[in-house]
C-alpha cells in the first residue's frame, strides 16, 4: 500500500497526499481562487516552484502577492529572465549571462551579437514590447534536472560562451536545474540555467508592471581585463499601481536633486577639475 505524505498548513490542518502531489495540487484542492493567487510555495521554509513535488512530509505554506516580500522577489526574477529572452528573440546570437532580482527590480547581463553595436536606450521600447508580448503569451516555466555535461555540450554548441565556461567550473555533484519557458520541444521554447523557483507561467507577471530603465557596461564577472557587457536595468513591480508609485518617487527625487537645484537657482557650481569642492555663488 502506497505511503501517503502528510502535509502540514499554517492553520494547523494537515493534508494527506500521494507521492508525487505538488504544492499546486493542494491548492487546488483547496479551492479556484487560491490556486490561481499562488505564485510558488513555502516547503520546510524553502521558496520553491509550485509544480514541483513533495520529496517526504512537510510544513507548506503558499505565496500569493499578500507575501509581498517573497513576491516581489520572485516576479523580478522572472521579469530578468523575459528579459534576457526577449532580447535573444529580438537579436538572434545574443550570449545571455545572468541577471538576479534587485531592490526595486532586475537587470540582465548580455552581450550583442558581432553584427551590432552593443545596445543601448533606443533599444529599451523594442525589448519592453517583445517582453509583454512573452508575458501575454503565458508560457508554462519548467524546471528540469541536468547534468554537468548536459550544460556545457548545450551552452558550447549555441556559441554561449559566458555560460559554458560558468557550467564548466560547476561541482560535478551538484544538482544542477535549468529552467523552460514554453514547453521543452514546443515553437518559441527558450532556456536558461537557474536555480529558481520561478513563477508558473510568465503571464503570472502584469505586462504593465515593468519599465525598462537605463543601460550600463559592465565585465563579466566584474573583471576589466574580462569582456564587456551590457547591463540593462528595469523596474518590476506586482502591478501597475506600485510601478506608478515607484516612477512617481523617482521624479520627486528628481527635482530635490541638490545639483540640479544648485544649477537652475544659480546657488552653486562644481567644477571637474577640483573634485569634491563645491564654489558658492553670491546668493548661495
Amino acid at each position: 500500500m502506497t505511503q501517503l505524505l502528510k502535509i502540514s498548513l499554517p492553520d494547523g490542518s494537515v493534508r494527506e497526499v500521494e507521492p508525487g502531489a505538488t504544492p499546486a495540487d493542494i491548492a487546488a484542492a483547496i479551492g479556484p481562487g487560491l490556486a490561481k493567487a499562488a505564485l510558488a510555495a513555502k516547503v520546510d521554509g524553502e521558496v520553491r516552484d509550485l509544480e514541483r513535488p513533495f520529496e517526504g512530509d512537510a510544513e507548506l505554506a503558499l505565496i500569493t502577492t499578500r507575501d509581498e516580500e517573497e513576491a516581489l522577489e520572485l516576479v523580478r526574477h522572472d521579469y530578468a529572465h523575459v528579459l534576457a529572452e526577449a532580447v535573444q528573440a529580438l537579436w538572434p546570437g545574443t550570449q545571455i549571462t545572468f541577471g538576479p532580482a534587485t531592490d526595486d527590480g532586475f537587470y540582465y547581463d548580455v552581450k550583442a551579437p558581432e553584427t551590432r553595436e552593443p545596445f543601448g536606450m533606443d533599444d529599451l521600447p523594442a525589448i519592453e514590447e517583445k517582453m509583454r508580448e512573452i508575458i501575454k503569451a503565458d508560457k508554462p516555466l519548467r524546471r528540469e534536472v541536468w547534468t554537468r555535461e548536459q550544460l556545457i555540450e548545450k551552452w558550447q554548441s549555441e556559441g554561449e560562451v559566458f555560460k559554458a565556461e560558468w557550467a564548466q567550473e560547476l561541482p560535478e555533484d551538484e544538482e544542477l536545474t535549468v529552467y523552460w519557458s514554453g514547453e521543452p520541444g514546443s515553437d518559441g521554447a527558450w532556456l536558461d540555467m537557474c536555480r529558481g523557483p520561478h513563477l508558473p507561467s510568465t503571464g503570472k507577471l502584469d505586462p504593465q508592471a515593468f519599465k525598462l530603465m537605463r543601460v550600463a557596461g559592465a565585465y563579466w564577472r566584474g573583471d576589466q581585463r574580462n569582456p564587456q557587457l551590457t547591463r540593462i536595468y528595469g523596474t518590476g513591480w506586482l502591478n501597475k499601481k506600485q510601478l506608478s508609485a515607484h516612477l512617481h518617487r523617482l521624479e520627486e527625487a528628481a527635482k530635490r536633486d541638490h545639483r540640479k537645484l544648485g544649477r537652475e537657482m544659480d546657488l552653486f557650481h562644481l567644477q571637474e577639475e577640483a573634485h569634491g569642492s563645491v564654489f558658492w555663488h553670491p546668493q548661495g
